[in-house]
């Protein structure tokens, strides 16, 4: 990683991050309702923030939204066991999101895929994570303002 960039991530809340390969990202219409879609991405090292990528990604309304207003809110989550009990792990992210056509410092950057190079970067103002240090107890959340 870039000396000069810090992540806003914990390391447990950037180990869990980086494990995961689907997330849903929210984004407001321009008549001001709510838009989620399952989403790829990656955690990009370089400029501390998450980059989506995806299928004509440039043409989408996901990223016509983030490019209008560039509100939206972030969530990764899974089980991390449902016996004996449930036990769900949630990272959420709420930001800011950029819409960029051509991002050179993208973390997709070099990946054959055949996508656009479109990608949605989002920038972390508020970081809510639960269940994924194994050490807390269950349902222990973690809220914070990071930007």
């Amino acid at each position: 990683m870039d000396s000069t960039v810090s992540t806003v991530f914990t390391d447990v809340e950037l180990a869990y991050l980086t494990s995961q390969h689907l997330a849903r990202l929210a984004t407001a219409q321009p008549d001001g309702t709510i838009q989620i879609n399952p989403v790829t991405f990656r955690y990009n090292h370089a400029t501390g923030t998450i980059d989506i990528g995806g299928r004509h990604m440039a043409t989408s309304r996901k990223f016509r939204n983030v490019r209008d207003n560039g509100r939206v809110a972030f969530v990764v989550d899974d089980l991390r066991s449902v016996d004996p009990v449930w036990q769900p792990r949630c990272l959420e992210v709420r930001g800011q999101g950029e819409a960029l056509t051509q991002a050179a410092d993208s973390a997709w950057a070099g990946v054959a895929n055949g996508w656009d190079g479109a990608i949605i970067r989002i920038r972390a103002r508020r970081v809510i994570s639960f269940g994924i240090d194994e050490n807390d107890p269950p349902f222990t959340s973690h809220r914070r303002d990071v930007g």
